[in-house]
């Protein structure tokens, strides 16, 4: 089992497209219309993407991350080198907000272009990212 796609509202369709891509060397899966005329697009690779859809009402939501309520936190990305993404973010104009090293892995956090914390995650070759699950497929 793995994870195929996040799905995420934006503010500007276009930004998060150029931002993912450059950051990541995404492509665009797919992009057009939802059934009910909403600008979307596809971003990833051949395994898992993000699906984003430009929002209508561009009204910043309240804050919300915070582990005592209830919702996204951030999401994660596991990278070979860490070192690499951090100057793309820094040629991208993106400030990261720590770069720590904790059991298991080194990370990295830091916000989309609409605030949506994100972690990258680099594991040394001992480090098993993958946790051994027991009944799932």
């Amino acid at each position: 089992m793995f994870l195929e796609h996040i799905n995420m509202t934006v503010a500007n369709l276009d930004r998060s497209i150029d931002f993912y891509s450059r950051l990541f060397g995404w492509k665009v899966r797919w992009r057009g219309e939802t059934s009910d005329g909403k600008l979307a697009a596809h971003v990833g690779d051949d395994r898992s993407y993000l699906a984003l859809f430009e929002a209508r009402d561009h009204t910043p939501p309240p804050p919300q991350k915070s582990y005592d309520l209830i919702g996204l936190n951030h999401f994660g990305f596991v990278v070979d080198d860490l070192d690499a993404v951090k100057l793309r973010l820094s040629e991208l104009g993106i400030e990261s907000k720590s770069d720590q090293t904790y059991d298991p892995g080194r990370h990295l956090y830091f916000h989309d272009p609409d605030g949506v914390e994100i972690e990258l995650v680099q594991y040394q070759e001992n480090e098993n990212p993958v946790p051994r699950l027991s009944g799932v497929g």
